[in-house]
Order: structure tokens, then C-alpha cells, then sequence
């Protein structure tokens, strides 16, 4: 099993002298105000977790968008801070951006056009080219922060996501002796569905900069090599899944990332998380009920309003579970800036509403909605005692919300619901899969969960936590790094 010292040997052995860079649009720390006071945070981010480990170990340079109202005021005259704060071990430089820069890139092209569109969500993308320009401009200046500070010399550069499309590319014409690796963290959808996009051509293009291409699963895989040989002139390798284009190289493998598994099961069993299960249970009443979670950023392809639609159909079809079950929707708010996200907040609003309206007694309320960038200690307490967890999305690249379930779940008591639309359920064969859209079908697994035989519950529960523990964030990150230094040819 893989753990963070052995990942740091294995960098350490194979590394030497190469300069390692991370280049991603979130930042692994943010500092903003509390009061007068500036404080330091790690966002609630599934890429930060990722990837905080792996940089450690690495102590390398991370370089990506400042977006916190203090982070100009801690880093140094060439915009650098080591981190973590209190132990720093790697170096994080911000990329600062106008508000038309941050409009147009991230608002704009990546969340509004690549977003919806390898989401297979049936939300439209909006294509407008002012965005595409300045999504552009954006990578281009991401590129000459890299050359800043690897100029001409060999060096590993790890891009993550869909903001970075056109990145790899630029770097390889700017210092060909780049090894250039990335992770594309949501899905890649069939050609036929990429192809809408006016400038695909150009993305894919871009994207095979890169000297090694990682996707969660081998489907997304599949799907990217199609696009390829359907978009542009090039040979594909389909038994060694690589695609030769103008005489270079571009690996596609998956990758199949995950959480830290201990870490999460240490955390569950803290006093601080011991002493916040009895507060949440004593505010919201939830001692002797079964209680089920969800637990997402707001946003249309997490399934949230399927998820209540099965719900409400529970408590319609089986009255026998009013005031038995309680189900906790926790809920970040995501991109609020984006019209299309207002919809769905008020949507899920309003459905909680009328289903604690219809079901609700005097001293019970079916659906509990905590609305906020709930604390890690609160997400920990609720993980741990909940009966059985819901993950309902229409479609995820992985969606590690699964995975840091079973992991919190250290009395090995839980059931799993997981929609077969998400990169885990190829993993996590012992959950209960679902189709969100089958809403009969979905209420039904509700009910199997509910009234699951206890030591079928723990068999199941016990067979996800081995899967989980043995594919954890450090075997993904060795993985993953060692083919990236298998490319460097020393």
C-alpha cells in the first residue's frame, strides 16, 4: 500500500534535479480575512487534496490563479509563499487575473462551453468567441510564468484540467526538452457530442502537447482517441493507447484518482469529530433515526433534484418511514457568479421546501438542508454516522464524495448509493448502483439501504474500505508520477 513517505522516496530516487511544476487554475491555499485578521484555508477542493500529498513530497513549485481578497498581501515581490503555512514544504506562485480575465476564462469559456460540455448533463453550452479569445490569452500567459522560472532547462510540468486545453502545447513550442504531463479531472464525452465546439480542433491539438494524457477511466479514454482520429491528421496506437502527431508522442492512460484513506479515518475517530457528532445530532434530532447524507457543490450535474424527486416518492410510497428516516443534504455553493447556477439553487430550494411542507410533523422534518461551505469537521461527523450515503450524479469524471465516505466509515456500518453515470462506480462494485433518471428504481435502492441485513451492510462496507484503502491518493500519485518519470529518458 502506498503511503506519503513512499511516494516521497519514490520522487526523491527518480526526480534529481529536474524541477517539478503544478499549474492549475485552484489554489491549494487561499489567505482571506477574518476580521483584521488574515488567515490561511485549504479550499474544499477535490484536486487540492489530490495534489497537496503529491507536491509535499515533491517540494516543488505550484503555480495558479490568487483568488483569495489577502493573497496579495502574504506573497513575496515575485508573487511566491512557501506552504503549507505551517510547515512549508513546496512554493505556490499566483497568477493574478483581471476581472475580464477571470470573466472570460474561467466564468466564461470553461465553465460555460467545456463545463456542460463534457458533462453530459443536457445543459447547453454557450459558445461565445470574446471568451475563447481571452481563454486563450489566459493559457498563454500561464505559459510565460512557466518559462519564468524553468526557462531552457529539462523540467516536469503537471497540468490540471480543463482550463489548461491549449497549455501544453504552447509550453512544447517554447522549450521542446519539457516533459509535459496532465490530468483532465471531468469527463471526456464522445466525439460526436465534442465536435459542437467551434474550435475543437484547436483543443485537441493542444492537448497533444502533452507527453502523457491522464483520464479517471478507460471509457474517457476511449472517447478522447476517437475524437482525435476523427478531428485531426494523426496515427493512433490503439494496443499501446498512443497518438503520433507531426512526429511526437502523446501517451493516453487512466488514472483512477482517489482520497487519503487514513488520513480521513483518523479524522473520523478525532475528539473534534466525536465532539461535533454530538452536537449535530443533539441540534437537529437526529438520535435513534436513520439518517442518509448527499453531499456536493450545488451544481446541475450532481443529481441533487433526482436525488429529492426519490425522496419525496420514499415518503409518498412507504409512510412508514416518516419520522424514522432523516435525509442531510449538505451543499457548497458553486459558481454563483454563472446565471445557470442560480437556477439550480432555487430549484433545490424550493423542492426541499414542499417535501418538508408535505411529510413534516410538528418535531420532524424529513429533508435537512445545510446550505454553506460547511466546516470539514461537520462533513467528518456527518460522514461518520450516517446510515447510507447518496451520489447521484448525472455524470462525474470519479467523484471522491464516495470515496471519502467509505473511508470516514471506520465502524465498517454504511451503504453506499452511487449512480452509475460516475467514474467510482467502475471501482465500487459493492455500492448500490443506480440510474438518477429511474426515479422508481432509485427509491428502491433507498429502501434497500434502509432495511439492508446489518451484516450484509458490513460485508459490503468492509469490501469498499479494502478497494478504497489499497487504491488510495498515494498509489494514484505513484502511478501517475512514475509514468511522467519514465518519460524523462535518463
Amino acid at each position: 500500500m502506498w503511503t506519503e513517505d513512499s511516494l516521497r522516496g519514490l520522487i526523491n530516487e527518480r526526480l534529481g534535479d529536474h524541477p517539478f511544476v503544478v499549474v492549475s487554475y485552484r489554489e491549494p491555499y487561499v489567505h482571506t480575512f477574518e476580521g483584521r485578521k488574515i488567515q490561511c484555508i485549504s479550499p474544499p477542493s477535490g484536486l487540492a487534496t489530490a495534489l497537496d500529498p503529491l507536491m509535499r513530497a515533491s517540494q516543488g513549485l505550484w503555480i495558479a490563479c490568487g483568488t483569495g481578497e489577502a493573497d496579495g498581501m502574504v506573497v513575496d515581490e515575485e508573487s511566491k509563499i512557501g506552504v503549507p503555512p505551517q510547515n512549508p514544504e513546496y512554493t505556490l506562485k499566483r497568477i493574478w487575473l483581471s476581472h475580464d480575465e477571470e470573466r472570460g476564462f474561467y466564468w466564461g469559456f470553461s465553465n460555460e462551453a467545456l463545463w456542460p460540455l463534457c458533462h453530459i448533463a443536457f445543459a447547453s453550452p454557450v459558445f461565445n468567441e470574446g471568451d475563447w479569445n481571452i481563454y486563450k490569452a489566459v493559457n498563454r500567459l500561464f505559459a510565460d510564468a512557466v518559462m519564468a522560472e524553468v526557462g531552457s532547462q529539462k523540467a516536469l510540468v503537471f497540468i490540471q484540467d480543463y482550463h489548461f486545453a491549449l497549455l501544453p502545447r504552447l509550453l512544447k513550442q517554447l522549450n521542446p526538452e519539457l516533459i509535459v504531463a496532465q490530468f483532465w479531472h471531468i469527463p471526456w464525452p464522445n466525439h460526436e457530442v465534442f465536435r459542437i465546439c467551434p474550435w475543437h480542433e484547436e483543443i485537441v491539438d493542444g492537448l497533444l502537447g502533452n507527453d502523457l494524457l491522464g483520464f479517471h477511466i478507460q471509457y474517457h479514454c476511449f472517447n478522447f482517441l476517437e475524437t482525435v482520429d476523427r478531428s485531426l491528421e494523426s496515427r493512433i496506437d490503439r494496443e499501446n493507447s498512443v497518438v503520433v502527431r507531426g512526429g511526437e508522442r502523446t501517451l493516453v492512460k487512466p488514472f483512477p484518482i482517489s482520497v487519503d484513506t487514513e488520513l480521513l479515518s483518523k479524522n473520523a475517530e478525532s475528539p473534534e469529530v466525536e465532539e461535533e457528532i454530538e452536537r449535530v445530532v443533539d441540534e437537529y434530532d437526529l438520535e435513534g433515526k436513520c439518517i442518509g447524507i448527499g453531499v456536493d457543490r450545488i451544481d446541475y450535474t450532481k443529481g441533487i433534484p433526482e436525488r429529492l424527486k426519490a425522496l419525496d416518492r420514499l415518503w409518498e410510497k412507504y409512510p412508514e418511514e416518516k419520522e424514522k428516516v432523516v435525509f442531510v443534504q449538505l451543499g457548497a455553493p458553486s459558481r454563483m457568479r454563472s446565471g445557470g447556477y442560480w437556477g439550480i439553487n432555487d430549484r433545490i430550494s424550493r423542492m426541499v421546501e414542499d417535501i418538508n411542507w408535505k411529510y413534516g410533523t410538528r418535531t420532524w422534518k424529513p429533508i435537512i438542508y445545510l446550505r454553506g461551505n460547511n466546516s470539514p469537521t461537520m462533513l467528518a461527523a456527518f460522514r461518520h454516522i450516517a446510515h447510507f450515503c447518496i451520489v447521484s450524479s448525472l455524470h462525474d469524471g470519479m467523484n471522491l464524495v464516495a470515496k471519502e465516505y467509505i473511508s470516514s466509515k471506520t465502524d465498517e456500518d454504511g451503504v453506499l448509493i452511487l449512480s452509475e453515470f460516475t467514474g467510482a462506480a467502475k471501482e465500487l462494485r459493492d455500492a448500490l448502483e443506480i440510474n438518477p433518471y429511474d426515479t422508481g428504481d432509485f427509491t428502491q435502492k433507498i429502501v434497500t439501504a434502509i432495511h439492508m441485513d446489518p451484516q450484509e451492510r458490513r460485508e459490503r462496507m468492509i469490501r469498499l474500505r479494502e478497494q478504497v484503502k489499497e487504491n488510495n491518493i498515494y498509489t494514484w500519485g505513484s502511478n501517475i508520477v512514475s509514468e511522467i518519470l519514465s518519460l524523462k529518458g535518463d
